[in-house]
């Protein structure tokens, strides 16, 4: 099967931001709360990290459980792995997500300065300065033979669909709205020239956007 370049899971607002303004340490999403844009998959059964018995079974659900399914490496912008700016201040800051990341596979984060790679758990981070198009192409050489992964921030993926390296993407929008920060899209139709484009409502209240390329 041919490797492909997808985007999964990213949440967005009903009016199009995927984060709010104001990141920080404390607040990694400024001030959206990532609980409410996120509320879809917290309530699912396949949630990583779930304790309890519940949480539904549903359309929400089986996209959860497909997120990890045939990726093999994983791009991220900046403001993704961190809420650093500039030259990294030291190389203590090892992301948001703890001792064992939720990725499994390699992860490129890109930015304009140098730093060493290094690893946590099965997770290892590489740091480069690199094209939408030569990411890829890094990314997709460590995949051995799998998709890779286009993470977010918003920002990041919209660069990557306006250089033309996406070939799926699954956009889930949320009943809630931001108001300010960081905007995704201005409405769901503005790729429909390039993109297959089909919307399912869900009973959580949120609608999944799947697109995939004209041209596959």
């Amino acid at each position: 099967m041919q490797q492909r370049v997808r985007v999964q899971n990213f949440t967005v607002s009903a009016d199009g931001y995927a984060t709010g303004e104001g990141q920080s340490l404390e607040r990694p999403f400024g001030h959206a709360d990532p609980a409410e844009l996120m509320r879809w998959g917290l309530a699912t059964k396949s949630w990583p990290g779930r304790t309890d018995a519940g949480g539904s079974r549903g359309l929400d659900d089986y996209f959860i459980r497909d997120f990890s399914h045939g990726i093999g490496a994983e791009i991220m912008g900046r403001n993704k792995f961190g809420p650093q700016r500039g030259p990294w201040p030291d190389h203590g800051w090892l992301g948001w997500w703890g001792d064992t990341p939720p990725f499994h596979t390699p992860v490129f984060v890109l930015t304009h300065h140098e730093r060493p790679s290094f690893a946590l758990a099965d997770t290892t981070f590489h740091f480069l300065e690199a094209s939408p198009a030569d990411a890829v192409g890094r990314a997709a050489a460590a995949a051995n033979g799998l998709d890779v992964r286009v993470g977010g921030g918003p920002t990041t993926i919209r660069s990557f669909v306006d250089a033309d390296v996406v070939d799926e993407m699954h956009i889930v929008v949320a009943p809630i709205t931001l108001g300010a920060g960081v905007r995704f899209w201005d409405d769901p139709s503005e790729f429909d020239d390039r993109f297959h484009h089909e919307s399912v409502p869900s009973a959580s209240g949120v609608t999944h956007h799947i697109l995939w390329r004209r041209d596959s």
